[in-house]
């Protein structure tokens, strides 16, 4: 039984928005920004697909991630269904695999360039996951990260482009710094969930370097601001608005350290990453 209470469709879709709770804002909302600003021509309902097709992918992998070590979540996050008995580990492990299949054919239904993103990200689910590079060492962590990341922003681009079909110069290029951004400022979620990493034995940033942590922060944020300065030819006004969410932003991870603090910083930094998702559509459509 997935449930106890029965198995009725209100109940299945709210313990499906539990797996996926932590990565709306993390990954799905910066994602379809993203995507409503580097495709060609998006219209309201090809972004919102993208945004379905986001949701779909981060769900088997949530499954995967959340299934292999649920006791991880014990500390961390009791909300979710395998900790809070919403749903047994058996069943979750069968709906992990299950969705495979229905994440292929849902990206088949739109071209094959959304099928090869979906296939690349189970392809990094799984060695994300099963081959354990989630507990390696933290530069093979972010690089993992980074691809899969790389290659929602693919799918999801994909299928908010008018024919699902090819990628311009814009969109390729916004990947690409995207993914640059992930493998070199991750590491911004994991000062939060420190306590449970360490419980399972993970080797992130801030455990490994717990005071160099926090200036990498910093260093990234600045950088990557300067970066979009250029490549997005920025005006004033916006430039602004970048570097002052990351002084901000870089102030508070090394100010505040408690895990509360840590959380609320996270959610500063996830704004900063929305701005810079956006920046291809000002790009494309003010600054040309």
């Amino acid at each position: 039984m997935f449930l106890s209470s029965g198995n009725k469709p209100l109940q299945w879709l709210y313990i499906l928005v539990l797996f996926t709770k932590s990565d709306f804002k993390t990954t799905i909302i910066p994602i379809t920004f993203f995507t409503a600003a580097a495709s060609p021509n998006p219209t309201l309902c090809h972004v919102l697909q993208a945004a379905f097709w986001t949701w779909l992918q981060v769900l088997q992998f949530d499954l995967a991630n959340q299934t292999m070590r649920p006791e991880e979540d014990e500390y961390n996050k009791r909300d979710r269904p395998l900790p809070s008995g919403r749903l047994t580990l058996a069943t979750a492990c069968k709906l992990r695999w299950i969705l495979v299949p229905i994440c292929w054919a849902w990206s088949a239904s739109y071209s094959k360039e959304a099928l090869y993103a979906s296939v690349a990200a189970s392809a990094l689910t799984v060695i994300y996951n099963e081959c354990a590079t989630h507990s390696g060492h933290w530069t093979v962590r972010n690089l993992v990260n980074a691809a899969g990341y790389a290659s929602f922003e693919v799918g999801a681009t994909v299928v908010a482009t008018p024919g699902n079909q090819h990628l311009d110069r814009i969109s390729i290029l916004s990947v690409c710094i995207s993914a640059s951004i992930y493998a070199t400022t991750i590491q911004t979620q994991d000062f939060k969930d420190i306590h449970g990493d360490r419980l399972i034995g993970r080797r992130t940033l801030p455990i490994i370097h717990p005071a160099l942590a926090r200036y990498t922060v910093i260093a990234g944020l600045l950088l990557w601001s300067i970066v979009l300065t250029y490549v997005w030819d920025l005006e004033q006004s916006v430039q602004v608005v970048l570097f002052v969410l990351s002084f901000f932003i870089s102030y508070r991870f090394v100010t505040f350290k408690d895990v509360a603090a840590d959380q609320v910083s996270f959610y500063w930094y996830n704004v900063w990453l929305s701005v810079a998702h956006a920046l291809p559509g000002y790009y494309r459509y003010l600054a040309v």
